[in-house]
């Protein structure tokens, strides 16, 4: 490395604050950060700031929140800030081609998938509930595209038939904070080289929302589990149990046992202190071993824990999933 670079850094959740951890632990200068303006939280709906803009407060540094970076204003302010670079993770607002031309060394993206898989907003969650076998981060030089643009660098981490997205997170928060340090250091020494993204591959990390967590137990139960692990913690899968609904935390493919009944999916099969099995898939001879639940009102339990708090809501022959409720908030 030749000399430091001087940051702008650009993000807002925890995710994107492990990176600027990173960045002010490095030999290189984060001279300003951006972040999305403050929102509502808790039940007091209390203005609150970012995980980013809390830590930048912490080291003294310039916060800029911008409704908006399209205004000549807003860009001129930008520039006058003088970086050398601007790092964006999981920023929220839309670069303009303008901000993204502004920085001699222009904008690097720390994204949480291995481009071009799951380019978009949920890339860590779509990866496990398509059952890959891994992920990772890229550092990727930004394009007026969404997540299309050059890669610099990449770091892979597995997923294993437990990992939730709630660990994935952190591990690849970290990641990043790694990855990103190492891309700077090696553009300023002038040894980072960018390599298109390849057109095949290509798939699209949608959005999560609360209606998809509700699970259909008439599929094949190694998607239900996938999709457990995926929505943990945020927006957590669900179910309908006797008009409420019932959280589903950890989940995994269970076995079938020779005296499981010919029964149809939805059907709790047996309730131990080792898990819920539920009979699932198109003619119910899944099943689902649920592990870690959480009933309206209380906290996630393990089975055990679960039957000693509800015990006599879980017998076996009743059906989870008919009654029709609303998605818990």
């Amino acid at each position: 490395m030749t000399r430091p670079l001087r940051v702008i850094f650009a993000g807002t959740p925890d995710f994107a604050a492990a990176s600027l951890q990173a960045l002010l632990d490095s030999p290189h200068r984060v001279i300003a950060a951006y972040t999305q303006p403050d929102r509502p939280a808790g039940r007091g709906r209390k203005l609150t700031p970012s995980p980013v803009k809390a830590l930048a407060q912490q080291h003294d540094l310039p916060v800029y929140q911008p409704q908006s970076l399209k205004s000549a204003e807003a860009q001129a302010e930008l520039a006058a800030l003088n970086a050398d670079i601007m790092v964006v993770v999981a920023y929220g607002l839309l670069l303009p081609q303008a901000v993204l031309d502004i920085p001699p060394l222009g904008c690097l993206n720390v994204h949480a998938s291995l481009l071009p898989r799951w380019r978009g907003a949920a890339p860590i969650q779509r990866a496990i509930e398509a059952g890959d076998s891994e992920s990772g981060v890229t550092i990727m030089q930004m394009d007026a595209g969404l997540d299309t643009g050059p890669m610099l660098l990449t770091r892979t981490a597995p997923i294993t038939e437990t990992t939730t997205g709630g660990e994935l997170h952190d591990c690849l928060a970290a990641l990043g904070g790694e990855a990103i340090v190492e891309a700077l250091d090696r553009l300023a020494g002038g040894g980072l080289e960018a390599t298109p993204q390849p057109e095949a591959g290509v798939t699209y990390a949608a959005k999560l929302s609360k209606a998809e967590a509700e699970l259909d137990f008439h599929r094949p139960a190694a998607e239900l589990a996938a999709r457990v692990l995926a929505f943990n913690p945020w927006p957590v899968a669900w179910t309908r149990l006797d008009d409420q609904p019932l959280r589903l935390w950890l989940a995994a493919v269970g076995e079938r046992h020779a005296e499981d009944p010919e029964t149809l999916p939805g059907t709790l099969l047996s309730a131990d202190r080792d898990a819920l099995r539920i009979a699932c898939g198109a003619d119910g001879r899944e099943v689902l071993a649920v592990s870690r639940a959480q009933l309206p009102g209380g906290k996630p339990l393990a089975a055990r824990e679960l039957l000693n708090a509800g015990k006599a809501r879980f017998t076996p022959g009743m059906r989870l999933g008919d009654a029709p409720t609303e998605a818990p908030r």
